[in-house]
């Protein structure tokens, strides 16, 4: 495997996938103690949880596959070329297996707290199952010729898929009531800089190779990092922009006699006389 050519570029990379990591680990957190503190889930679309649930499981089977296993990373060589690098870095596996756990802590609040009338939809339940069917279907065509670099890039695929489609449930459902009241925005702060961080660690690691085949030979970590960033950017305008909280209206404090303020308010009739 290709070695580092510039030192600085190296503890670069490293940096950026670990801020990656640390942004994104957080970026579960704010949900989960919003979740706690309500003792409610409404505002949390539940399509969002369970697409989730399928896309962290996929992105961590290819990951911990691709970075564990000779066998699979013998095929990436011979694929790609032995003078590349293994496109999935320590961080990567360590996010996805944080990412599956809170996720699963997400479906279980989910299932304790209250849910309004809020449910899981029959079109977010076929799509799962299509899912984990078609990779069934895709391990067993591989396991006579052990085409396993072929299976992860499936299961990376699903992964990206998932990305693409996950978020459009919650985006419709602010959209729907014109609030994202119960959706954290600290979580999708904390994903917008896990994901501009994540594209550049893969930047810096092409600048130092002198070769974009890590873009292309992960092409799913190259798209979601994409695919995250705008659908954030998408969530920050409807909380900030398109359906900001409404402010408590602050009554005026009265004077120290407890009389009406001396000077009236435009649309009071004696305010003219003032």
């Amino acid at each position: 495997m290709a070695s580092w050519n510039s030192v600085p570029l190296e503890i670069t990379y490293e940096t950026f996938g670990w801020i990656a990591f640390f942004s994104w680990s957080i970026s579960f957190y704010p949900q989960v103690i919003l979740n706690f503190r309500r003792k409610s889930v409404v505002g949390l679309n539940f399509d969002f949880m369970v697409l989730n649930l399928t896309k962290h499981s996929s992105y961590l089977i290819y990951n911990a596959s691709l970075f564990f296993s000779s066998a699979i990373q013998k095929q990436y060589f011979e694929k790609y070329g032995h003078e590349q690098m293994i496109p999935v870095a320590a961080n990567d596996v360590a996010f996805s297996i944080h990412a599956v756990l809170l996720t699963a802590i997400m479906l279980f609040q989910i299932a304790i707290y209250d849910r309004g009338n809020q449910k899981v939809s029959k079109i977010a339940i076929a799509i799962v199952c299509a899912v984990w069917l078609v990779a069934a279907v895709c391990f067993f065509i591989a396991l006579p010729s052990h085409s396993w670099l072929w299976l992860i890039s499936i299961f990376n695929s699903i992964q990206v898929f998932m990305t693409v489609i996950k978020y459009i449930p919650q985006a419709v459902m602010n959209f729907i009531r014109k609030s994202t009241d119960g959706f954290s925005i600290g979580s999708i702060l904390l994903d917008f800089i896990g994901g501009v961080t994540n594209y550049a660690q893969m930047a810096v690691q092409s600048i130092d190779q002198n070769s974009w085949v890590n873009f292309y030979g992960n092409i799913g970590k190259t798209l979601i990092s994409l695919v995250s960033i705008f659908f954030d950017l998408l969530f920050m305008c409807q909380h900030y922009i398109l359906y900001p909280a409404k402010k408590a209206h602050i009554p005026p404090k009265p004077n120290k006699e407890g009389a009406e303020p001396l000077i009236k308010s435009s649309d009071d009739p004696l305010s003219e006389n003032v």
